[in-house]
């Protein structure tokens, strides 16, 4: 198996390319970024690059960060690169799988098509895949690989919580939480969501014995944090011992933080695939496994 020569990164997360460098022991350099006035980026590469390089960057704010990517994987091909692989933790477009109304565009695909083109490899953590099994039907590589980060966030609970107990938000956050607790023996359930218009939700909490306990709020992706605002807001009638909040994706737009620790939650935890102050829990070692593992 030969292995890849280069891991290429970004500014906006360079910490995440040292780590995953350090743990492939594989070399890093940066693709330098100048922005004009209009909104347009002059991109460098370093002049030598080999023939195969890793590509890695999180595409949370795609619409820029996409346009960048496709224009260094085409010019790293110029230079002769033969064989690239994105690694991109945080995987764009892929919740608009179907047409939801008339006229809407499937994005899914068509972002899955674009990668397809450009990119021989593709890996990624926790892509929520609603109406497929595997990443390969929206990005159509031989490998294109959807890792899950629960077992490092098992594995940090275990060391870093006594006995949690983990609460999945809604039906969607099923498949995180029984991994999650199953991997290290942790009780869990998962609460039922109703919708009762476009902003209006409700949560129905299982019965179980709350009390005291320490509880885990877990998904896969936190952006305005009001499903598990209104989730923690239902178990603090339980009066549990504490309230914590693991995802594997920190968006937390706006005033999220901020409202969830107006609830008393003081533990916001993250894995490092979107750059965010509550990250916690790094990828490297997940990710550079996978890397070292496939054919490359």
């Amino acid at each position: 198996m030969s292995q890849p020569g280069l891991i290429l990164g970004f500014p906006e997360c360079r910490p995440q390319a040292e780590a995953l460098a350090a743990e492939t022991g594989l070399p890093l350099d940066e693709v330098t970024i100048h922005r004009f006035p209009d909104g347009e980026s002059k991109l460098t590469l370093p002049q030598k690059l080999p023939s195969h390089i890793i590509v890695y960057r999180s595409l949370d704010h795609p619409n820029d960060k996409l346009v960048e990517l496709l224009l260094v994987a085409d010019a790293a091909r110029q230079q002769g690169c033969t064989r690239l692989t994105l690694i991109a933790p945080y995987l764009c477009y892929m919740r608009q799988d179907i047409a939801f109304n008339p006229g809407e565009i499937v994005s899914q695909k068509i972002i899955g098509k674009l990668l397809a083109g450009y990119f021989d490899a593709v890996i990624t953590v926790d892509s929520h895949l609603h109406r497929i099994q595997h990443l390969s039907e929206a990005i159509p590589l031989q490998t294109a690989i959807n890792l899950t980060a629960t077992h490092p966030m098992a594995d940090f609970l275990k060391n870093t919580i006594e006995n949690p107990f983990l609460i999945g938000p809604d039906e969607e956050s099923k498949q995180w939480v029984a991994a999650t607790a199953s991997y290290q023996g942790f009780d869990f359930q998962v609460a039922h969501k109703e919708r009762q218009g476009d902003k209006q939700v409700t949560i129905k909490l299982p019965e179980d014995n709350y009390r005291a306990r320490h509880l885990v709020l877990l998904d896969d992706v936190a952006s305005t944090g009001h499903t598990l605002e209104i989730a923690a807001k239902g178990l603090l009638e339980y009066q549990p011992a504490s309230i914590s909040v693991l995802v594997t994706h920190a968006l937390f737009v706006d005033d999220a933080i901020e409202r969830l620790h107006q609830l008393g939650i003081e533990n916001i935890w993250s894995c490092d695939s979107i750059v965010h102050p509550s990250n916690t829990i790094s990828l490297a070692g997940l990710l550079g496994e996978c890397v070292m593992s496939i054919d490359t």
